[in-house]
């Protein structure tokens, strides 16, 4: 059997986020390989939160964030299993990172599922209509199996985007998922995490500002003193 040290413990924990007997077990089980150790705690990892996605998270936090310079504001409700983990450091980091995204790439939707077909069925629209409008700029027509392929790939584009879930966070370089990222926080704290849903605001956001046409405005004041 391997000799597994503090260090090799701490080192994989470091990595992983898994807790120390975990992360000693996996030494023990790998022999000492500490990547065949990782691909043991991402399994076993993957295997709890599958356990958990069908768990009820009903307790957690409804999180304010206001973005710098006070024009983009978000509520977000950010949900776990406990009050415990609701007050947790990690947890409440992790939901104003959540904030912190939802201001700066403004999603639609958290998840696919969330998407009401109307809304599907509307974009397809979009996506045909400026295929055909490119055709009659191009005169050249595409197959009706062609045309339905790229309209397929327009629309998972768009879903990807318009979706919080498959957003990249803005504030991680390793092009961590909002989903994978609450996939491992939900393995590291033992309890399902999920965002609910949220609200984004920005300022001046729906009002109508009247545009006036400066030449005509001086014209009519320069009359008015005449």
């Amino acid at each position: 059997m391997a000799n597994v040290t503090a260090q090799d413990v701490k080192a994989l924990r470091d990595r992983t986020g898994a807790g120390m007997m975990d992360c000693k077990n996996a030494l023990v089980e790998a022999e000492g390989d500490h990547e065949k150790a990782l691909e043991i705690i991402q399994k076993k990892g993957l295997a709890k939160a599958a356990k958990k996605a069908g768990a009820i998270a009903a307790e957690g936090v409804i999180h304010a964030y206001i973005h710098a310079g006070s024009r983009i504001g978000v509520l977000v409700e950010v949900n776990c299993q406990t009050d415990f983990v609701a007050r947790n450091e990690e947890f409440t980091a992790f939901v104003d990172e959540v904030g912190l995204q939802i201001a700066s790439s403004a999603p639609l939707y958290v998840r696919e599922s969330d998407i009401p077909a109307a809304d599907i069925e509307k974009q397809k629209s979009i996506f045909v209509g400026q295929l055909e409008e490119e055709e009659k700029q191009t005169g050249k027509k595409r197959p009706e199996q062609a045309i339905a392929k790229i309209i397929e790939g327009k629309l998972a584009k768009w879903m990807k985007e318009a979706c919080l879930d498959d957003q990249e966070l803005v504030t991680r370089d390793d092009k961590t998922t909002v989903a994978k990222a609450c996939e491992n926080l939900t393995v590291k704290l033992g309890e399902k995490i999920a965002v609910r849903r949220f609200v984004r605001y920005e300022l001046g956001e729906g009002i109508e500002v009247q545009k006036k046409d400066l030449a005509a405005d001086v014209a009519e004041t320069l009359a008015k003193g005449s």
